[in-house]
């Protein structure tokens, strides 16, 4: 298989010759200018089973680098779901250093700890001379465990040679995830995008883990370690430490709720490969049931309860940052509506919710609205009758009315209503985590403040560059940090199911609600 064409187009022929080497090698070596990423592969929880065998690449760290292990202490434990929720999590964490043989130990009680399972390195070096980075090595550590029951709760520790967690002076450092449930039942989820590093990042964590969702959604634009976000070598202020910093922020939530990313444009760090997701492959552990895992790692759907999820990149179809348009041939369009339908035709699943970076609907006087999105996806969310659609991208609250061909087809009012299965389908911006924040054009309208305008001028982002567009779809605006919390209430056969959604600010008062409702399947 070659470079795809619209790849092509922008690399030289050296750069095409290493973008072929790594879709061959990925796990193994992969290259972007001079900074490698190697990986030494570990074991999975599999009851009865034997770990995987470790295998050394190229950057696999030296005996010379490594120190006393009982002298480091991991940190940035993030937790994700593998394919199926109810029997797999995959556990990820960060050492500052080398360290020997790195493992997990996971029990149903935190005095039982005996299975110990290795643990997968993978080593990102970014040297000097690349942003301001310095020379710096960070060291990624995963553990993919299946096999676990469903709806129970699992302690875990994560540790390396001179770093036991079962020993009595470390279960403080334990942590704990529960399974998706094998039945329907209640549960909430939350979500948001463009957080990057500091203290309204912080706080909003701190509300969401709250919250008490199952998991949490990252609409893209995840650290901002790459603060220009157009997916090229020439940002001078790429900081590859940022990422240890935010890590460690997001640990108080992610160590125990599975945080869920989608890629967006300051995601893309091209100095690792030529699709810039080298530095996230290293980062992340992530369901691998996409339709192109080397060049859309971001792009993967899992199904919790009764409600579908599904993870997209839009870079792929981005007229406004094209660094990755067209990367994956259209593949990921074809592999879009074929989830679509099958979740459609599950008789599990009630909801299909869709995240992704850009946004289809937003009256921003930043990014406003991406035209590769209203073109690629949103014939797809209206014809599957897609429950919720999560964006990220302009930093602020937006939420749409019920919109099917550009146009209101339902007013939708703060604490109403919405029958995507004969309304259409509802659009909600969700990126203000913690970024600077954006402007609207019109006035703020939220719970509590309402001022409602006919009609609000602002751009949609075309193949041609901008173009002016006045819209009479946005409901609620909130410009001021926030994220936003979903309910699901499944129910029997025939019956009402509904996602109660809000949006909830960093003070902890509420500034939306709305319902989506559907019959129970």
């Amino acid at each position: 298989m070659g470079v795809p064409e619209k790849l092509a187009a922008r690399l030289s022929m050296a750069e095409q010759h290493e973008y072929l080497r790594s879709r061959f090698s990925r796990r193994t070596l992969i290259r972007g200018g001079a900074v490698t990423l190697g990986a030494v592969t570990g074991g999975a929880f599999v009851p009865g089973a034997t770990a995987r065998a470790t295998v050394p690449t190229q950057r696999a760290a030296s005996a010379v680098e490594r120190v006393d292990g009982s002298l480091v202490a991991p940190f940035g434990r993030h937790l994700a779901w593998g394919n199926d929720p109810r029997t797999e999590v995959s556990v990820s964490w960060q050492v500052p250093v080398a360290v020997k043989k790195p493992f997990i130990r996971v029990g149903a009680h935190p005095t039982d700890l005996s299975r110990r399972i290795d643990a997968e390195v993978r080593t990102l070096h970014t040297p000097a001379g690349v942003g301001a980075s310095g020379d710096h090595t960070q060291y990624y550590l995963h553990a993919k465990l299946t096999h676990l029951r469903p709806g129970r709760t699992y302690y875990y520790g994560v540790g390396h040679e001179g770093f036991d967690p079962a020993e009595p002076h470390l279960l403080g450092t334990l942590g704990t995830f529960t399974t998706a449930p094998a039945h329907k039942a209640p549960f909430t989820f939350t979500a948001f995008g463009d957080e990057g590093v500091g203290y309204h990042g912080l706080a909003n964590n701190a509300l969401i883990l709250g919250q008490n969702p199952a998991f949490h959604l990252h609409a893209g634009d995840i650290a901002y370690g790459d603060p220009a976000g157009q997916g090229k070598t020439g940002d001078t202020g790429f900081d590859s430490r940022t990422w240890d910093q935010f890590l460690h922020q997001t640990e108080s939530v992610a160590k125990q709720v599975p945080w869920m990313p989608a890629y967006g444009n300051h995601d893309m760090e091209a100095w690792y490969s030529p699709n810039g997701y080298g530095g996230e492959d290293a980062r992340w552990t992530l369901p691998d049931n996409g339709p192109d895992r080397e060049n859309l790692p971001g792009v993967y759907s899992f199904v919790y309860g009764n409600t579908a999820v599904i993870s997209l990149d839009a870079n792929d179809i981005s007229f406004e940052i094209p660094a990755n348009l067209g990367i994956s041939g259209g593949t990921q369009t074809t592999w879009l509506e074929a989830q679509l339908k099958r979740f459609r035709a599950a008789k599990d699943v009630d909801f299909v919710v869709v995240f992704f970076h850009h946004c289809a609907y937003c009256t921003s006087t930043a990014h406003a609205s991406e035209g590769g999105v209203r073109q690629e996806w949103v014939p797809l969310f209206e014809k599957y009758t897609v429950d919720l659609v999560i964006n990220g991208h302009n930093h602020q609250y937006e939420r749409t009315d019920v919109i099917k061909g550009g146009q209101v087809t339902k007013k939708l009012p703060i604490g109403g209503t919405a029958h995507p299965e004969t309304d259409g389908v509802v659009y909600v911006t969700a990126g203000a985590a913690g970024r600077g924040l954006y402007a609207f054009s019109a006035p703020d309208s939220y719970e509590g403040h309402e001022h409602e305008v006919d009609s609000v001028a602002s751009f949609v982002n075309t193949r041609d560059g901008k173009r002016n567009e006045t819209v009479a779809w946005s409901r609620v605006r909130y410009l001021d940090y926030s994220f936003l919390r979903v309910d699901v209430t499944p129910a029997e056969k025939g019956r009402r199911t509904t996602l109660t959604v809000s949006g909830i600010a960093e003070t902890g008062s509420r500034i939306d609600h709305f319902t989506v409702a559907r019959t129970a399947k």
